[in-house]
């Protein structure tokens, strides 16, 4: 069973190896705490992922982004977590050009096992949500041309392209 919770100090030991192993980009997924130390997650990072979700200490130009884990539970009630999702409140035009609402990743060893597809399902429930408090009913997302697997995924979840540039799509 997988299922999306959002980031917090419950899962902080799992959180914490999660991130500072995830690339620093990939795909365009970006990760500004690769390599971070425990002790920075735990006092920067994950409060930084916590108050950004509730608008809070927010860089100049940047929108209310919720960090949201993706976990398998197996039949043994094993937890792990093998994939991270993003959900940005709305856009502003650098974001409707750009990244879009949702921004994911998941774990090397866990792709092409569904994980993704059915992650981006959690995702959009969680994006419906979240956007209609700020009065937005479309969800916008963009991946690079170069991957296909990514695309796959956002037209499994009912996406169609808009547009596209020479190096992405936007769904």
């Amino acid at each position: 069973m997988l299922y999306l919770k959002p980031a917090n100090f419950e899962d902080l030991d799992s959180e914490y190896e999660y991130v500072k192993e995830m690339p620093i980009d990939e795909n365009g997924l970006t990760n500004e705490y690769f390599g971070i130390s425990k002790e920075d997650f735990e006092k920067i990072a994950l409060p930084k992922m916590i108050n950004w979700s509730k608008g809070i200490d927010l860089p100049e130009g940047f929108v209310p982004e919720t960090f949201f884990f993706l976990w398998n539970m197996d039949s043994f009630e094993k937890k792990e977590l093998v994939g991270q999702f993003r959900i940005r409140h709305y856009l502003v035009p650098s974001l409707r050009e750009g990244s879009g609402h949702i921004g994911y990743q998941i774990k090397k060893e866990h792709r092409g096992k569904g994980f993704a597809s059915e992650g981006l399902r959690l995702a959009v429930i969680e994006a419906k949500k979240i956007l209609s408090q700020y009065g937005e009913n479309e969800i916008y997302l963009r991946c690079n041309i170069t991957n296909p697997a990514s695309l796959a995924v956002m037209k499994k979840n009912g996406a169609v392209v808009h547009h596209q540039d020479d190096k992405h799509y936007f769904t």
